[in-house]
């Protein structure tokens, strides 16, 4: 177990630093989320929508490299969920239908601020592929909702119980 892996994170709980950041984070990619669709669907602020989506996909980009490289090479998450009183079958189980959105939805993201960025004017308007572009955009939404409640019951099994 590495140095980091036995250091206890911020939160009361036995997640690393890195895994208590990204379990906090994932509130706020999803509260900013919400806000970037409001503004796009309801004030028709197409600019600052996709400048919401772009900051919001490279910092998450960078944060899920900053997480995979922790969990890689410095944290052994499997001793710290050792503890856990809900059994490290079903916590892995957990994680593998986490990553059943964890991993295709950032490429699915990749893939819409990229198609987006290509296919709207500058500045962001609508045009002939909004539908297209919505369709896409409500999936990686749905995506990232699921990525992050399925991630939030994979840290309380895994790291509180």
């Amino acid at each position: 177990m590495s140095l980091l892996a036995q250091n206890a994170g911020f939160l009361p709980t036995r997640g690393s630093i890195m895994i208590d950041f990204v379990f906090l984070a994932m509130f706020g990619i999803i509260l900013i989320l919400g806000i970037s669709i409001y503004l796009v669907r309801y004030r028709r602020m197409y600019e600052v929508h996709k400048w919401i989506q772009v900051i919001t996909g490279i910092v998450l980009l960078l944060a899920v490299l900053a997480f995979e490289i922790d969990m890689r090479f410095f944290t052994d998450w499997e001793a710290l969920a050792e503890p856990s009183s809900i059994g490290m079958n079903t916590i892995k189980g957990l994680l593998y239908f986490h990553l059943l959105f964890a991993i295709p939805t950032p490429l699915l993201w990749i893939f819409v601020i990229w198609h987006g960025l290509l296919r709207f004017p500058n500045p962001a308007a609508p045009n002939a592929y909004s539908n297209t572009h919505i369709f896409w955009a409500r999936l990686a939404a749905i995506g990232m909702l699921l990525t992050a409640v399925t991630g939030w019951i994979f840290y309380y099994a895994a790291f509180v119980a």
